[in-house]
């Protein structure tokens, strides 16, 4: 590129020699060039192509057994045991049958090995996803004339299952059970949950995923696991109560359980209590020893184990009434194509499940990226976790997403790459194939305390909002007012209400950024907020202000009224009863300081109300300015030339400087940029006091 004419030197001092930008191709060419490049086909594009959508075809040919292998299978081995009772024990979050939640952990695994670029993140079940898929479930069965609260129970079964209000079931339905029906509306919702998320991905939408912030997606974990929690008491208790939907859910169901609290099954509260104590010890245990602890404790598998053989051997079901996991059936069942018709109802509840799955994926994703060393791709992740949904969608599977836990524990039991889930997947292979009838007699009440367990973690973030409101405030809003409206109305609610709460903060922090006057830090080049700390010089006769945030059509008002009000001058105010005072004095005879540099006139060099001669604004927090905010830099220009002040500019960013020059802020002259841009604030207020000196030297001369 050639460099522009300026002389290098002037005044004894280094400027800066702006390069020639190269000219800019045109729209149409622009579209040309990218159509050709994306339509030429050779082999070598092809199989960049295929490594791009299929990362294993890449990362698979330089994998390192002798280093690797151990890791991976230990990772594999363990994850696939805790995957075993978490599928059967969430199938009660989603409404489903334990057998469906096997099918969706081994499909999971098995296509995320295939295309996701995390070594570390385990893809399968995750609780707030099965309580949003619950939900549905539970309100698509109502709708349809079966009863949410009998478990496992059709219409067809069971005369009492109907609702009220419901005679006979739609013709569609008549050779479908509620189980049949149930898995139907979850395979739809799965289907477009992941068709979403493919098309997120396709369209380069990853970074839509960064919307939703940290302290949302905390304070939904938390709104949901108390949701998720309110959900399991029933089976806790033993007790028989009606599974409410709509808003409210979680206040009607605690209303529920104190009312039927006294018909609470003794052997169900029992061995709620037992288990808890133990996966709690259990968990707490892990936790303290974890540098000690080659493998966590498989407390879990434990617990299902042990209270399968008393539940088995003690006929608890026959003796005490104790409702258990049912038969479970081996292998796979025909694929299906979801119901069409059941999409179209349940396309509004994929939004959420998709925009969720893909925040908790890509931020799980990218942090252990960053841990270990290593790069992801957020579109390939979306397409990843889509194809996890889409595929298995086919093959009666529901939602999944990537699960902090079982992360963790990978991370913690030497995974490497993405071969451990595939150990993952083959786990549960073997428990689809041979191991499943085995849990027939496990209590659901053991089941609800696994789930139960699994939402220590979540809990215990409630312990985290102290220091979040020292922090920011905002954000501890945002946190408080996602988890209270995920309780008080809907988990849907609260991440809507989380999400506008977040964009209100993010607009509010842009439209009323922090404002200060600078001054000088001793006899440094360097300058300050005078109001926050002590000790420093302002510069005689030069106001300098900072505007740390972006400068636009929603603060630029906000810009002048604290400029105003720090400078103690409403330079717009007085200009115009400057003008109105000058037009007043003859229209006929002009006026005399017309075609004339307002700042060339002694009388006009320091007003008396300002005690300044020139403001200098501090760009360098500002990242962006727009029309309506050169605009009014130009107004503001003008009034302070009215009055006799002078406004320069320092530390303008290359961008703010391009946008300056556009907008005819700095005229034709090309050393008008020289004089009113400057690279810091310390030389902006050196040449304002030379030019105020010199003016005075004239006037005093005249």
């Amino acid at each position: 590129m050639d460099a522009s004419l300026n002389t290098p030197q002037q005044g004894g001092g280094l400027v800066l020699v702006r390069r020639q930008p190269p000219n800019p191709r045109g729209l149409m060419e622009t579209l040309k060039a990218r159509l050709q490049r994306s339509c030429r086909c050779s082999v070598p594009r092809a199989w960049a192509l295929v490594q791009d959508l299929i990362p294993v075809t890449c990362w698979l040919r330089q994998y390192r057994p002798r280093e690797y292998l151990a890791g991976d299978v230990m990772s594999g081995l363990v994850i696939g045991i805790i995957l075993v009772p978490q599928a059967i024990a969430y199938s009660l979050l989603a409404g489903l049958q334990p057998i469906y939640s096997l099918y969706t952990s081994f499909f999971a695994n098995l296509i995320y090995f295939l295309l996701g670029t995390s070594h570390h993140v385990s893809v399968g079940i995750f609780s707030l996803l099965c309580l949003v898929v619950g939900q549905v479930v539970d309100r698509e069965l109502q709708l349809a004339g079966f009863d949410p609260s009998q478990d496992g129970l059709g219409p067809r079964d069971n005369d009492s299952t109907l609702n009220s209000s419901v005679a006979t079931l739609e013709p569609r339905l008549q050779d479908c059970g509620r189980d049949c029906y149930a898995i139907r509306v979850a395979t739809a919702l799965t289907l477009m949950t992941g068709i979403y998320q493919v098309l997120m991905g396709i369209l380069r939408l990853g970074f839509v995923s960064a919307y939703l912030s940290q302290p949302l997606l905390d304070g939904f974990a938390m709104g949901a696991s108390v949701t998720i929690l309110t959900s399991q008491l029933r089976h806790l208790l033993g007790v028989r109560v009606p599974r409410h939907q709509g808003p409210g859910m979680v206040v009607r169901t605690w209303l529920s359980l104190l009312h039927g609290l006294g018909e609470a099954n003794m052997c169900d509260m029992v061995t709620s209590g037992v288990c808890l104590v133990v996966l709690l010890a259990g968990k707490e245990l892990s936790d303290r020893c974890r540098r000690r602890l080659r493998v966590p404790l498989p407390t879990e598998l434990l617990v299902i184990v042990v209270a399968t053989l008393v539940s088995h051997f003690g006929q608890l079901h026959r003796r005490f009434g104790s409702n258990v996991a049912g038969d479970i059936p081996t292998g796979f069942v025909p694929p299906q194509t979801p119901d069409l018709e059941l999409m179209q109802h349940v396309a509004l509840d994929a939004v959420s499940l998709a925009l969720v799955g893909s925040a908790f994926s890509i931020s799980l994703a990218e942090m252990f990226a960053r841990s270990h060393g290593y790069s992801i791709r957020a579109n390939q992740e979306l397409l990843a976790v889509g194809c996890c949904n889409v595929l298995p969608a086919f093959f009666h599977c529901y939602v999944t997403g990537a699960a902090l836990s079982k992360s963790l524990v990978k991370t913690a039991t030497g995974c490497r790459t993405q071969v451990s889930s595939l150990v993952s997947a083959a786990v549960v292979l073997l428990v689809l194939l041979a191991l499943a009838p085995l849990f027939r007699d496990l209590q659901r009440s053991v089941l609800a305390c696994v789930i139960v367990a699994s939402l220590r973690g979540a809990l215990r973030k409630v312990r985290d909002l102290p220091q979040l409101w020292r922090l920011s405030p905002a954000d501890a809003l945002v946190w408080a007012a996602t988890a209270a409206t995920c309780v008080l109305v809907s988990v849907e609610a609260g991440l809507l209400a989380g999400l506008l709460l977040s964009l209100l903060s993010l607009v509010g922090r842009t439209q009323r950024p922090r404002t200060a006057l600078l001054a000088r830090i001793g006899d440094s080049a360097f300058y300050e907020d005078a109001a926050e700390f002590e000790g420093l010089v302002p510069p005689a006769g030069v106001q300098v202000f900072r505007f740390a945030g972006p400068l636009c059509y929603a603060n630029k008002a906000f810009f002048l009224r604290s400029l105003y009000s720090l400078t103690g001058l409403d330079a717009g105010c007085l200009a115009a009863r400057r003008k109105g005072q000058g037009s007043e004095l003859g229209a006929g005879e002009g006026d005399p300081m017309e075609g004339k540099d307002p700042a060339s006139s002694g009388a006009r060099l320091v007003p008396v109300a300002a005690g300044f001669h020139t403001v200098v604004i501090d760009c360098a927090p500002l990242l962006f300015l727009d029309v309506a905010g050169m605009a009014m830099l130009q107004d503001l220009r003008r009034d302070y030339r009215v009055l006799g002040i002078t406004l320069l500019l320092a530390c303008c960013s290359p961008s703010v400087r391009d946008a300056l020059q556009r907008g005819g802020f700095l005229g034709e002259d090309q050393g008008a940029e020289g004089e009113q841009l400057f690279p810091s604030v310390h030389s902006a207020v050196e040449t304002a006091q030379a030019r105020y000196r010199e003016l005075v030297a004239t006037n005093s001369v005249l």
